[in-house]
């Protein structure tokens, strides 16, 4: 759809006006900031954040003295008819009398090294709403994730690999954000918006085929509604239930855990407290870390195992933890570091993820693709060294996870046409790769096992040997 405004659907029968205002009154009643305080709307115009917006107008006069009302949208400049949208929101601000706060910034510039568009997004959607509720004195940000958000979340987080925490999805209070409307429906506020004969605005960033969550919303909940209807209020359910087994593990990580503290370079953590608890708490533990700094995700099982891993041996502490932030180990400490601090050239670096996917590597300003597919004939023509953007390799049945990183000492595997295994240092010498470019070589992974570094060799045990399938890794220079 278009950024013009579009007419809302027919109504469904099963909600009413009286129900999203109830929920929002209500809501507000129970916040510990009295009720006048102003109150900063994430609005982007759509049917979501309209229906938002109009009910909260609606409920506002029922509270004594009524809250002061400011809709914020953020002009993203992602595609052409983002000014037409923003004029929409402007027009739908005025027509329900609240104050209006706008911005224009184009994500595609401000996008850091290591960033998805989509992070990125997110990312300055939030500074620019923070900016606007220190800038008007508010203690609330309020957006309008409801039940079928929190039901993409859990499906999300699952499939990106999360633990409890991830599945715990969002809280209706977190820090200066408030959700009031978890516990309604899409069409709840679909048919609130039919009700009041309000129209909205359609985003085409929602609808991006590419996007993870979008494919979630559009493709997989549908289906696997159609074989169960109560599918996405299970999903809010178990976000529930989740969320109230975390509330009870972060009891016990108070009384075990010392306090996170802030260091010269971001939020840290004492390695002597976090090796002291039981292994099945240090997600937990590192999710309070990534809280600590307003992370909206926790850090996946995969990174934790690898800081386990390199904890437990005598060097340098540098794992990736998604969208280019990442821990290092400094003077007894795990720090957190910003995607805004990069590794010094030559320094280590290991970045794990979940196959089939993307990781980027910010240190060499390359990224990392690997998808399945057919063999290709160019997998099986040329010298080893002629692969130096992309390969075919074969892996385990059970692989589901990869790592890139720097070399590290004792590093051995067996090299395409060699009789045997070898030193990775004797490799290089003997391939005559220069000192000064050694450590900066990305090194393919799996199961900490070398599989391939691009334009050297890749490990004969990884080799296509006639396989119907194949892990396809190209190497992307940015």
């Amino acid at each position: 759809m278009s950024g013009v405004q579009v007419p809302s659907p027919p109504p469904h029968p099963a909600a009413t006006s009286a129900v999203v205002v109830a929920t929002l009154r209500s809501f507000l009643l129970k916040l510990s900031a009295a009720p006048s305080e102003p109150l900063i709307v994430a609005f982007s115009g759509g049917p979501d954040s309209t229906a938002l917006l109009a009910g909260l107008v609606a409920a506002a006069p029922s509270l004594s003295p009524p809250p002061r009302i400011f809709a914020a949208h953020l002009d993203h400049a992602l595609d052409p008819e983002s000014p037409l949208r923003a004029e929409a929101a402007r027009a739908m601000a005025e027509r329900l009398a609240v104050e209006f706060r706008t911005d224009r910034r184009n994500i595609a510039t401000e996008r850091r090294r290591g960033e998805s568009l989509e992070q990125a997004a997110r990312r300055v959607r939030y500074e620019f709403l923070e900016e606007v509720r220190v800038r008007e004195g508010a203690r609330w940000i309020v957006t309008a994730h409801h039940r079928d958000d929190q039901a993409e979340t859990v499906l999300l987080r699952w499939v990106s690999g999360s633990g409890l925490s991830g599945l715990a999805a969002m809280s209706a209070v977190r820090g200066s954000i408030v959700r009031p409307l978890l516990e309604l429906s899409r069409r709840d506020l679909l048919d609130y918006l039919s009700e009041i004969e309000l129209s909205f605005s359609h985003d085409p960033a929602n609808r991006d085929p590419n996007l993870l969550r979008s494919r979630l919303r559009h493709h997989t909940l549908p289906r696997l509604a159609l074989q169960d209807p109560e599918f996405a209020s299970k999903l809010a359910r178990l976000a529930d239930r989740a969320r109230a087994a975390v509330h009870r593990i972060r009891t016990r990580l108070d009384a075990g855990l010392a306090p996170i503290s802030q260091g010269e370079r971001g939020p840290r953590l004492a390695v002597e407290s976090l090796t002291s608890l039981p292994w099945e708490l240090w997600p937990f533990a590192l999710a309070e870390l990534h809280d600590s700094a307003g992370r909206p995700f926790p850090p996946s099982s995969a990174a934790c195992r690898e800081l386990s891993r390199q904890l437990a041996r005598p060097r340098k502490v540098e794992v990736a933890c998604g969208e280019g932030w990442r821990w290092t180990e400094r003077a007894g400490w795990i720090e957190l570091q910003p995607p805004s601090l990069p590794t010094p050239p030559g320094e280590p670096f290991t970045y794990t993820f979940r196959l089939p996917g993307t990781v980027e590597v910010p240190e060499l300003g390359i990224a990392f693709d690997v998808r399945r597919g057919p063999p290709q004939s160019w997998m099986f023509e040329g010298k080893a060294e002629d692969w130096a953007d992309r390969v075919g390799l074969v892996l385990a049945e059970s692989v589901d996870h990869a790592t890139i990183r720097s070399r590290r000492a004792g590093d051995r595997l067996r090299p395409f046409g060699s009789a045997g295994s070898r030193k990775l240092k004797d490799l290089l010498i003997d391939r005559r790769v220069p000192r000064e470019q050694r450590d900066l070589l990305p090194l393919f992974c799996v199961e900490d096992r070398i599989a391939w570094i691009p334009g050297v060799t890749l490990d004969a045990r990884f080799r296509l040997q006639g396989e119907r399938e194949a892990w396809i890794v190209t190497l992307i220079r940015r």
